[in-house]
């Protein structure tokens, strides 16, 4: 099929900072989506809910306490309602949150991350532009 089950991309920015994104198709325990920024003065994350499907190996932890989200809508439901709505508010005349440059950006990511698999090397931006 020419895809992977599982990715990871680490991206430094203009400015130096390094960002590290992870994916996999599949999670045994149930549907993950969060994001974590860690820097030099707090770490802080969003995602982290009582449905977050991790279990902890140290005793006596019991976060997170719910039922392990299964499927993306019971995970991302609200997110769905809030993108329908900016959608709709864009429809109706209103400013677009994102730009032609922000699609273009993640477009050329995505390339230079499917470069990188096939051509199993470290592919800057700038060669895909």
């Amino acid at each position: 099929m020419d895809d992977v089950a599982s990715a990871s991309v680490l991206l430094t920015l203009d400015d130096g900072t390094i960002g590290v994104v992870s994916n996999s198709r599949h999670n045994a325990r149930g549907y993950d989506v969060r994001l974590e920024v860690h820097g030099s003065l707090d770490s802080v994350a969003a995602g982290l809910d009582d449905g977050l499907p991790l279990r902890s190996t140290q005793p006596g932890v019991t976060f997170p306490a719910g039922p392990p989200h299964g499927f993306f809508m019971d995970r991302l439901a609200a997110a769905f309602r809030a993108e329908l709505a900016a959608f709709t508010d864009v429809v109706a005349g209103g400013p677009s949150p994102c730009t032609v440059a922000d699609a273009v950006a993640v477009a050329r990511i995505a390339e230079a991350a499917t470069l990188s698999l096939h051509q199993h090397r470290p592919v800057r931006i700038d060669e895909v532009s």
